[in-house]
């Protein structure tokens, strides 16, 4: 009895350490667990509620609104709810609750409902919706030099073949209104080719609207896109969606890969009709936008994985492209070099001459799994090393670099712990220079906790 005792209570410890609110309750409906992140969400004290009928402790809740109630009541799950609602202390409040039965042999003994608090991620987002719809009123005018789209085709700088092949076929593509998909690894500059497009279309004068589909939760992704209707979820209100802003224009939808496969059939089905649906309305508006997507995964590998629609492939396939990643293009990792540092000369007001050809060679060497953007990172730092009136040495480059290339030069086998700590040493920094500095996303791309990269940054400090 003792054991189980304390087996239910390491369990309360574990989930009051989960960052989401909890609140479970009996086939009753009386609370029986409501942790810390919970009450602070509904502005509310533990004690106000844990050991309280639902209804007791939340009045304005009845038999039909309650979740919680009615999952009890009907033993199924309700997934991905949002909810919108101002708390007990005023502040709103918006969540993407997921409630679910709780079972032991087959018997329903209560409900449980975890809610994922999205209030500020989803305030900024409506922001700039605001910021976008208002743009568009008080410009009754064309945008010159398109919306939000600063880059021309010849700001995508290269002196590989491939490249400028590729760009004079873009400038035939720009004259269409064909879907455009495209596919590169992280920072092979997808974007810069995609603005280009739109800067060099008929269409420059109206707005370029991008959207990174993995930076926005998929639970809010579907109102961003398409607007909502007041009424359609709890707190809902009237708001139009990038398609409707970005209508006469562009919609970039890049790392559409990660869009979820319910959201992507109503994408095709915008794509196919030309009509956009708000959250919740039966009626649907026209809309004239071109849908330009990138991918950082093979799209065949998307479909065959089940992270891309075959039917929306197929729609979004009109028009393909792929951007060859830089270590493919030998010619240019030097010309980008040279510019970076022109730029951040500029930036830093440092007069730095250039680099050394031992750094050259062995920038060339290395693999630059993040690509672009990975060696423009590489320079800033170095531009932050080195000497003015100087170039660029070995020295000022950041470790992992020098690291690989003493890998190149020494085929002496090193002591394994050694081994190990360098490369993890590059892995980690290679992570961190993909995602730009963000350890969240990094410790998801090496699949290790964030506590653990952060004690493990710390260590090297």
């Amino acid at each position: 009895m003792t054991e189980k005792v304390e087996t239910i209570e390491i369990l309360k410890a574990i989930l009051k350490t989960i960052d989401e609110g909890i609140h479970a309750v009996d086939a009753k409906g009386m609370t029986i667990f409501y942790n810390e992140v919970a009450a602070s969400l509904d502005g509310l004290k533990v004690s106000d509620v844990i050991d309280y009928h639902v209804l007791d402790a939340f009045p304005s809740l009845n038999q039909d609104t309650s979740t919680l109630l009615k999952v009890i009541k009907t033993g199924k799950p309700i997934i991905n709810q949002q909810q919108t609602y101002t708390n007990f202390n005023g502040k709103r409040v918006d969540t993407v609750n997921t409630t679910l039965p709780l079972l032991v042999n087959g018997k329903l003994i209560g409900a449980i409902e975890i809610s994922k608090d999205l209030t500020k991620i989803k305030q900024l987002s409506e922001k700039l919706l605001d910021m976008q719809a208002q743009f568009h009123k008080a410009r009754p005018k064309p945008v010159t030099h398109g919306h939000f789209a600063s880059y021309q085709l010849a700001d995508f700088i290269s002196a590989d073949p491939a490249i400028e092949q590729l760009k004079h076929l873009l400038i035939k593509v720009s004259q269409t209104s064909s879907p455009v998909l495209m596919f590169g690894e992280t920072g092979t500059g997808k974007e810069v080719l995609i603005q280009g497009i739109h800067n060099q279309s008929p269409r420059k004068d109206k707005p370029f609207i991008a959207q990174n589909c993995a930076a926005i939760p998929s639970q809010l992704l579907e109102s961003i896109l398409f607007g909502t209707l007041k009424g359609s979820f709890t707190g809902a209100v009237e708001r139009p969606g990038l398609f409707e802003l970005a209508d006469g224009g562009t919609l970039f939808l890049d790392e559409i890969n990660s869009m979820p496969l319910d959201i992507q059939a109503k994408l095709l089905r915008v794509l196919q009709d030309g009509v956009v649906r708000r959250v919740g309305e039966t009626k649907g508006k026209a809309v004239n936008v071109r849908i330009m997507a990138a991918l950082n995964e093979h799209p065949v590998d998307c479909v065959k994985n089940n992270k891309l629609r075959e039917d929306l492939y197929y729609r979004l396939n009109v028009i393909f492209f792929e951007v060859p990643p830089l270590r493919e293009r030998q010619l240019d990792i030097e010309l980008l070099a040279r510019h970076f540092i022109s730029q951040y000369n500029h930036t830093f007001h440092k007069q730095v001459k250039g680099i050394t050809d031992e750094v050259v060679q062995l920038l060339c060497r290395y693999r630059w799994p993040g690509n672009v953007r990975e060696l423009k990172h590489v320079i800033e730092y170095a531009m932050n090393m080195a000497e003015d009136h100087h170039p660029i040495r070995n020295s000022d480059l950041p470790r992992h670099l020098l690291v690989m290339g003493k890998s190149q030069t020494e085929p002496s086998i090193v002591p394994l712990r050694e081994a190990l700590a360098r490369r993890e040493e590059e892995l980690i920094s290679t992570a961190l220079s993909k995602t730009d500095g963000n350890i969240q996303q990094a410790a998801q791309l090496l699949k290790i906790p964030r506590q653990t990269l952060q004690y493990k940054l710390r260590m090297k400090t």
